[in-house]
């Protein structure tokens, strides 16, 4: 079964900065990646960054000029460089993509599926 493995996520001083990976594990044929939201202690879950299959995006106003989506379509990874951190943006990231996996011989599809979630701290 296609999932995801986050990482990247830590405790980093306000204006430093931070880079995020979410790699699909399994047996992935492909990987549609839909992009990073993120989730702070008592808040809703809200989109930061949007990337389509064609590679355009799109940022959340609070991130923009400071955070960038990327993918490699190659090595099924998702990423998202954060700059310029500042306390606002401490929360858990996930990512979310569709995969499409191996099975025995069968393949499947796996729609808006989430990585695990990874903890972004910004404090001094």
């Amino acid at each position: 079964q296609g999932q995801f493995v986050e990482s990247g996520g830590g405790l980093v001083q306000p204006g430093g900065s931070l880079r995020l990976s979410c790699a699909a594990s399994g047996r992935i044929f492909s990987m549609n990646a839909r992009g990073w939201y993120r989730q702070a202690p008592g808040k809703q879950r809200e989109l930061v960054a949007a990337i389509t299959a064609g590679g355009n995006t799109n940022y959340a106003d609070s991130v923009k000029g400071r955070f960038t989506i990327s993918k490699d379509n190659a090595k099924n990874t998702l990423f998202l460089q954060m700059n310029s951190l500042k306390p606002e943006d401490t929360a858990v990231y996930y990512c979310n993509a569709d995969l499409t996996y191996w099975s025995g011989l069968s393949l499947k599809r796996g729609y808006d599926l989430w990585g695990q979630g990874t903890q972004v701290t910004v404090s001094s």
